[in-house]
């Protein structure tokens, strides 16, 4: 979408009282209720992450309310057909159940973007992720590649927080520990990826098994 056009739909939301925040949460409530429709392995249990927001009230209006948000990237696997690909694949480059995996990702966004990850009784963890693909042609990514490299991402988190204490004493729950004797990246199934706030995108997980 042009530059132009953006700014002209931003115009209109704002003139009509159209609050860019509540309509990002809108979609990530209503994801939850559309995946669970097709679910053909794992269970129908969300990660409950709180939605990614800007800090500040100046942050949240220049980089969240002054942005015209991307839709969703949604994760549909087939044979059989389902909402979510399980991270376990996505690590090792499996990605031929993948519906779409050669479509290219992230066509407006810069050469990186950053991926938020605010997981119950953990303090939100942020990483920056390539959403270029320079070995090749440059160009954007894959949604292919992009599983993959959320999978990564994930596995780098629960790395650093591996059989660590919560850090939220306001949700300590050890029911969402993650670690070695806890959550693993093989318990996670990937189904979408939210743009949240100007360069800023978080992932959905549901649970491969009971917890």
């Amino acid at each position: 979408m042009r530059k132009e056009t953006k700014k002209n739909i931003l115009k209109s939301w704002q003139d009509s009282g159209h609050s860019v925040a509540e309509d990002c949460r809108k979609t990530w409530n209503q994801l939850r209720t559309d995946a669970i429709r097709f679910i053909a392995d794992g269970t129908a249990e969300f990660v409950p992450q709180s939605l990614y927001r800007p800090y500040t009230a100046t942050d949240r209006e220049r980089y969240l309310e002054q942005v015209v948000l991307s839709e969703p990237i949604i994760f549909v696997m087939g044979k059989p057909f389902e909402w979510g690909i399980p991270l376990k694949d996505a690590l090792k480059g499996d990605v031929k159940r993948l519906l779409d995996n050669d479509d290219l990702v992230f066509e407006d966004c810069g050469p990186s973007v950053f991926i938020r990850i605010c997981w119950p009784g953990y303090a939100p963890f942020r990483r920056q992720i390539p959403s270029r693909d320079f070995r090749k042609e440059k160009g954007p990514i894959t949604k292919g590649k992009l599983a993959k490299t959320l999978a990564i991402t994930v596995r780098r988190f629960i790395k650093e927080k591996s059989d660590k204490a919560t850090e939220d004493e306001a949700d300590p729950n050890p029911r969402w520990k993650v670690g070695s004797r806890h959550i693993q990246v093989e318990d996670l199934i990937l189904v979408s990826l939210h743009h949240v706030s100007k360069g800023s995108w978080q992932p959905q997980f549901r649970m491969r098994r009971t917890i």
